[in-house]
């Protein structure tokens, strides 16, 4: 299939909020040969370049004018046992809440916990996906990269990956032009469940699922999922748009005397993280509407696209709800969406 570089393309289908934006240059890649094309191409040399997988954390507050570099590399293979552990390598276009069931229910579990997140497999170590109690780093061996410096594949450790809560070397300057084309997750031999997350062991003691199979655990985690994210096909939003944000021993002393019902997590080095969504709802925003644009009425962590909503309307309700908790609380509320467009 030979490469297609089109222009002024539409990029409201192709991201989850769904707001009006367009590409000046547009190419879908199916291959590192493609990919290597595309790079090489004179037309286009010159240009900024974004790099598109799923859209499902991506705000477009306007046009892009550059090259919007749609990674579609397909398929996944059982690498078999290595080191004690199960391998599976998997492009990065794969879509990731399909992989995560087909593995899953094939009897390859490990990843359960980590069901029904949208987006591409290629963004999950950009972004180190985590929920109820699991992150990516800990099922990941390697990210194959294709590095356009020299125009070459090469295999990046999972240990040197540079892991945290939402955070990778893909988001660094020595990162962010690396393409990801293919992950290898290490999946756990022998399996064990990962019910330390409280909600999550809730759920799964109110379904009498004592011990829990992977299959109970990514039915459990769906269901919670869906009673409080909103499908992307139904209502355009980015899943949770913001950080929980994390504060030291003394700041969250001083915001446990004020709100004693605050929501936190305790973390490492007497640090804790806290519920961004508690945050939002007690400044009385869940449910709120401004314009097109609105906060989720089931988690407050959601900022929702109403309808026909442009991406300014969204990044100034984001804004405002900044605004409210740092004005309410004296924390600062980090965006965990990639607001493409904005200062």
């Amino acid at each position: 299939m030979p490469l297609i570089l089109q222009e002024r393309v539409s990029l409201k289908s192709l991201h989850s909020f769904g707001v009006d934006a367009h590409a000046a240059w547009y190419a879908r890649v199916h291959t590192v040969e493609e990919l290597q094309a595309l790079y090489a191409d004179p037309r286009v040399a010159a240009l900024p370049r974004l790099i598109l997988g799923g859209g499902s954390n991506l705000l477009f507050t306007g046009d892009y004018d550059g090259l919007v570099v749609h990674v579609a590399l397909a398929g996944w293979e059982d690498l078999g046992q290595v080191d004690g552990a199960r391998h599976i390598r998997v492009g990065a276009g794969e879509p990731w809440a399909p992989l995560v069931e087909t593995l899953t229910r094939g009897g390859r579990p490990g990843l359960e916990n980590l069901a029904l997140i949208p987006g591409s497999c290629g963004a999950a170590p950009i972004q180190n996906i985590g929920a109820y109690g699991l992150e990516l780093a800990e099922r990941l061996h390697a990210v194959t990269v294709w590095d356009p410096a020299t125009a070459a594949l090469r295999d990046i450790p999972a240990a040197d990956c540079d892991f945290a809560y939402r955070h990778s070397l893909f988001k660094q300057p020595a990162g962010a032009q690396l393409v990801v084309v293919s992950l290898t997750l290490r999946l756990p031999l022998p399996w064990s469940p990962v019910v330390s997350y409280a909600e999550l062991a809730r759920e799964l003691a109110l379904r009498g699922t004592e011990p829990p199979t992977p299959e109970d655990i990514f039915e459990a985690v769906c269901a919670l999922r869906r009673r409080k994210l909103p499908d992307p096909a139904q209502i355009g939003n980015a899943g949770s748009f913001f950080k929980n944000p994390v504060v030291g021993r003394q700041k969250h002393a001083e915001l446990l005397e004020r709100f004693p019902s605050l929501v936190r997590y305790p973390l490492a080095g007497g640090r804790y993280k806290l519920g961004a969504g508690w945050l939002i709802e007690a400044c009385g925003l869940k449910g709120s509407t401004r314009g097109r644009a609105g906060v989720f009425e089931n988690q407050a962590l959601v900022l929702v696209n109403r309808g026909g909503a442009s991406g300014a309307e969204l990044l100034a309700l984001a804004r405002e709800v900044q605004d409210r908790v740092r004005e309410k609380f004296g924390v600062t509320l980090e965006p965990e969406v990639r607001i493409v467009g904005a200062a």
